[in-house]
């Protein structure tokens, strides 16, 4: 696909919905009679949703969510697994492909901030793209679970993975193991959200966030959370070669000059406590 085709200005998809409202993508997984249960039809066009958007200029931040009542109830079942059986082995992967990428593999390098808004139901293979965005808000009344041990499935793709990465041990096992349900207030004690607050305030807390981070040089904020990334499993002298050079590269790539501005605001002009709030981006 022409890069100026990425950038067409229509998006019409069968199972996601996209809003744009000033500098913010709402995003929205959009089978509310399925719970917004992720098919390999709704998994093609976020593979899609994502490339366009990363190079759209009214997407500064993207908000993922679910249409209706719930965030995602995880895979279909019946879409993904039943209707796949006796499918030949080329196409079994093509399938999981498209899952794969855009849960994971583009979302969580997603050039632009991310935010998770958990506005109901999050079962099973929902926590990957949940964990994959940069933040997460959830509804207090929000219902979370790891069921795939009630169905006789053990958590497949990176379910696991996203799980680990984000709750302790003990947590971790208890929920994949048990296949209990917890709220969003639990999820937000065991660090798998941000926040949790009432499902009432849910979007205004969502777009507050978002429009903080919007506020942010955005090459600076794609560079911190590629270094996050990419420092978390290396060690130390690793780690150190690699955050310099992501240092490095930030300030090559950034045409705002951000570091500049930052350093004469604060040490000439005297117009920037970094502890209060960001440089003023406008300030030459």
């Amino acid at each position: 696909m022409a890069h100026s085709e990425l950038k067409s200005s229509t998006y019409d998809y069968e199972n996601v919905a996209i809003e744009f409202d000033d500098g913010i993508a709402w995003v929205s997984l959009n089978r509310p009679e399925k719970r917004n249960a992720m098919s390999p039809a709704l998994n093609a066009e976020m593979v899609d949703v994502l490339r366009r958007l990363e190079v759209d200029e009214r997407c500064g931040v993207l908000v993922l969510t679910g249409a209706g009542e719930a965030f995602s109830a995880g895979m279909d079942l019946k879409e993904y697994f039943r209707k796949m059986e006796g499918a030949s082995r080329p196409e079994v992967l093509a399938t999981k492909r498209d899952a794969y990428q855009w849960q994971w593999r583009h979302l969580k390098y997603f050039f632009k901030p991310t935010i998770a808004m958990v506005n109901g139901w999050c079962f099973g293979g929902a926590f990957t793209p949940l964990v994959s965005c940069d933040l997460s808000l959830a509804a207090e009344e929000a219902t979370f679970g790891l069921s795939e041990i009630n169905w006789g499935i053990v958590p497949g793709g990176n379910v696991m993975k996203a799980v680990a990465s984000k709750m302790r041990q003990s947590d971790g096992l208890y929920y994949v193991m048990t296949g209990e349900v917890f709220d969003g207030r639990k999820a937000a004690e065991m660090g798998l959200v941000n926040e949790a607050v009432p499902l009432a305030e849910l979007r205004t807390r969502t777009e507050e966030l978002a429009r903080r981070l919007l506020k942010i040089n955005p090459v600076l904020l794609h560079g911190a959370k590629e270094c996050y990334h990419g420092v978390a499993n290396l060690d130390w002298h690793s780690a150190e070669d690699y955050n310099n050079a992501k240092v490095e590269q930030a300030i090559l790539h950034d045409a705002e000059c951000g570091m500049q501005k930052g350093l004469d605001q604060f040490l000439e002009k005297k117009s920037f406590r970094p502890g209060l709030g960001g440089y003023d981006r406008g300030d030459g």
